[in-house]
């Protein structure tokens, strides 16, 4: 086996520190020590804020990563919508992580811009381009006029035939009854709604999602009507309301600054899929990691 010298007269310095660094990794089960980690990124993390909701915790797994370049944490959650992840922090302490603890084999993943080197290593992702989180407060909210009625899980009917219009899944009827949905109507026929991604009263905020328009309902302020709704019930018992927009989607901004919608911040967020395929790789890592760590300790070697 090279010793660190002599990694440093062949490869140099750096490669030989780099041979020598190890990351710590870690899962976290009390609220109170990932509260600090979150601190100063509220709009990047809001949607993993929104999982130390009590009642959204329980549904969330967080693991944390520290090492020689930093740290990074993750939360994989699932709700009625699906799998998710959130990523935050250094990249390299990220890439120690995810050849553990990738997570699910499809999710629906949020990035920091500087992860996607990361991202690409671990998942194959349905878009790449960045995204606008921005945010709306009562003081900053421009409603906008029109009638919208609320859902609930007696509307799935409806709703599910709007999503086979986008070409999109199914919901169930716990998404419409447990998140906060309005819809408009049409021609007696239901032709935007708009919906929530996490509400969390306790933490403050909530994040809207699942905004649509009927193809042949476009253009006339139907989904302003909806989401605007969404947005006023959502600033009764949560500071700050957020949403996610493809930052090449021009007409979505305008509508959504026309509401009072202000850009935060730029992340990626993206369909994913393991590259890991069945889990096999990262299971030898992980008995790997926990013979190098010991009990509640995995130690990657990098």
């Amino acid at each position: 086996m090279l010793t660190d010298r002599l990694k440093a007269s062949i490869f140099g310095p750096k490669a030989a520190a780099k041979q020598r660094a190890e990351y710590v990794v870690e899962r976290l089960a009390d609220p109170e020590a990932i509260r600090p980690l979150l601190a100063g990124q509220r709009a990047y993390a809001a949607y993993a804020l929104a999982h130390l909701e009590p009642r959204l915790f329980p549904r969330s797994e967080w693991w944390h990563a520290r090492g020689p370049q930093g740290q990074a944490l993750v939360v994989h959650s699932h709700s009625g919508l699906g799998p998710a992840l959130v990523a935050l922090g250094d990249p390299q302490a990220l890439d120690a992580l995810f050849r553990l603890h990738p997570g699910p084999r499809l999710t629906f993943a949020t990035f920091q811009l500087d992860h996607l080197a990361v991202a690409q290593r671990h998942f194959v992702l349905s878009r790449q381009g960045p995204s606008l989180r921005m945010s709306v407060s009562a003081a900053s909210f421009r409603p906008a006029a029109g009638p919208a009625q609320r859902l609930h899980g007696a509307d799935i009917g409806a709703v599910n035939a709007l999503q086979r219009s986008e070409g999109f899944g199914f919901y169930s009827t716990s998404v419409l009854d447990e998140g906060v949905y309005y819809g408009v109507c049409a021609n007696r026929r239901l032709v935007a709604m708009a919906g929530t991604h996490a509400v969390a009263p306790s933490q403050g905020l909530a994040l809207v999602g699942n905004v649509m328009t009927h193809p042949r309902y476009r253009g006339q302020g139907y989904g302003s009507i909806a989401t605007s709704a969404v947005t006023a019930e959502l600033l009764k018992t949560c500071p700050d309301v957020l949403l996610t927009v493809d930052a090449k989607n021009e007409a979505a901004i305008r509508l959504y600054e026309r509401l009072g919608y202000r850009e935060e911040c730029r992340l990626i967020e993206s369909g994913s899929r393991r590259k890991d395929m069945i889990g096999l790789t990262s299971l030898v890592r992980r008995w790997q990691a926990r013979r190098r760590g010991r009990p509640g300790r995995e130690v990657v070697a990098w």
